[in-house]
């Protein structure tokens, strides 16, 4: 847990930001403005938390879900995020599905990559030695040429 209230807080930079995204442009919003919604921001996460984490314990489980949040924010009577916090999920599951098999074919990749490198050090050591034997067999012809 924070120790001070101020850990608590989002980070000035995401809140700007969210700020200049939700507003026209040409709006300007006060230092003490910014410094509100930030602390309005904090409050509403912790307040979002602490539901999703009371449905979570009645579940007797410790980790949150996605499912814990949607429960959470009906219970806040926020209702009409639900819709939009929905589809932001679904989106959210599509792209790390989509990594997931990008990074499964990256690893098939270089599993294949390995295997033919390997393939292909098999082959060259096969021949090398096909080739000193080869030596050997034409030494032990001429040693027993010169012992005829």
């Amino acid at each position: 847990m924070a120790e001070r209230p101020e850990d608590l807080n989002l980070p000035n930079a995401v809140i700007t930001r969210i700020i200049k995204e939700a507003l026209p442009d040409g709006v300007n919003v006060s230092k003490e403005a910014r410094r509100a919604i930030s602390q309005a921001a904090s409050v509403f996460v912790l307040y979002a938390t602490s539901c999703a984490n009371n449905f979570a314990m009645k579940a007797k489980r410790k980790t949150l879900n996605a499912g814990d949040v949607l429960a959470a924010m009906e219970e806040m009577e926020f209702e009409r995020f639900m819709e939009p916090l929905r589809e932001a999920l679904e989106v959210y599951k599509k792209g790390q599905k989509g990594k997931k098999e990008v990074s499964e074919q990256k690893r098939k990749d270089k599993e294949k990559k390995t295997d033919s490198e390997n393939d292909k050090s098999r082959e060259e050591d096969e021949e090398e030695e096909r080739m000193e034997e080869e030596a050997e067999a034409e030494n032990e012809v001429e040693e027993e040429e010169v012992e005829n």
